[in-house]
């Protein structure tokens, strides 16, 4: 199989639509690859929310770090992680491409917004934007510092979001384009795809388009694809679903006092222990620890 990076840059330039699944942590990585996925969204909010902090930042670079090493090791497909504005300027963002890379993570996505960043679904029209030829040179820095040629860089073009407008997206993209990266991913938080099919016309094949369909989800993805989109991501749907799980399952068994009637509704331990690997575990005990017998057991007289 090839590097994980390989994978992702195949993926960007497939002649079919590609689809990415958020996950937030080992466990929700590896339901993501077994559910038949390609690739993998290292979302910046579900991370943060799993870790019980908002999407401002409040999480460090290092700790979200952490979280993806762990996504990484525990699934073989390619993992893009959301970095948000790159958690600093161009030299935090050299230092962050040398830390993937060693992690194996194949791609990372940054956004054109100020540091800290807040969600852009959150009052998006009162967050300012990065200068762009600023925003560009940490894009230069990003491909400068990579040392696999397949890690991938995708720019996140935020200007419809602060309501800027199709010609400043455009016109930011192409900024972004020239500094070097892969790919445009465009984003929009208006319930119809509008604005996204309206980049996609003017760009055209330019480059790798990626979107995030949270907002506009009634869309067909059809659409997309007639569109020309490279890339779609299921951006936070892990998350949610886990959510409503935890806060449906928590309410049952307060109110009945049991666990009888949850255990109906929950996965089994023998499927944790499944996804835990535990059968590797047990097999590399019988090889590498010396034998030992059993323990005695005092019979009845």
């Amino acid at each position: 199989m090839n590097k994980k990076s390989t994978q992702f840059k195949q993926m960007l330039y497939s002649d079919r639509l590609e689809f990415l699944m958020e996950a937030h942590d080992g466990l929700s990585a590896r339901i993501v690859e077994e559910a038949g996925f390609r690739g993998i969204w290292a979302s910046g909010l579900c991370i943060s929310a799993a870790l019980g902090v908002r999407d401002n930042n409040e999480a460090s670079w290092t700790q979200v770090l952490e979280v993806v090493e762990f996504m990484s090791d525990a699934t073989s497909i390619p993992i893009m992680l959301d970095a948000d504005t790159g958690y600093g300027n161009f030299n935090n963002v050299r230092r962050l491409v040398r830390k993937l890379e060693q992690r194996g993570v194949a791609a990372m996505c940054i956004e054109d917004k100020l540091f800290p960043k807040t969600n852009s679904f959150i009052d998006g029209e009162q967050q300012p934007l990065a200068d762009p030829e600023e925003f560009a040179g940490k894009i230069k820095a990003a491909k400068d510092t990579q040392t696999d040629p397949d890690f991938c860089v995708v720019a996140r073009v935020e200007a419809l979001i602060a309501g800027w407008g199709l010609g400043e997206a455009l016109r930011r993209a192409e900024c972004y384009h020239r500094a070097g990266a892969d790919a445009i991913l465009i984003h929009s938080k208006i319930p119809t795809a509008d604005q996204v099919l309206a980049f996609m016309r003017e760009w055209g094949n330019t480059s790798p388009v990626v979107i995030v369909p949270t907002m506009y989800y009634k869309t067909p993805t059809s659409v997309f694809e007639e569109a020309g989109v490279s890339v779609v991501i299921w951006a936070n749907h892990l998350l949610r679903a886990a959510v409503r799980a935890m806060q449906d399952v928590a309410d049952l068994i307060l109110s009945e006092r049991s666990l009888v009637a949850a255990e109906e509704r929950i996965a089994p331990l023998r499927e944790l222990f499944r996804l835990q690997n535990v059968a590797e575990l047990k097999r590399a005990e019988r090889r590498y620890l010396p034998a030992r017998p059993l323990p005695h057991r005092a019979t009845a007289l």
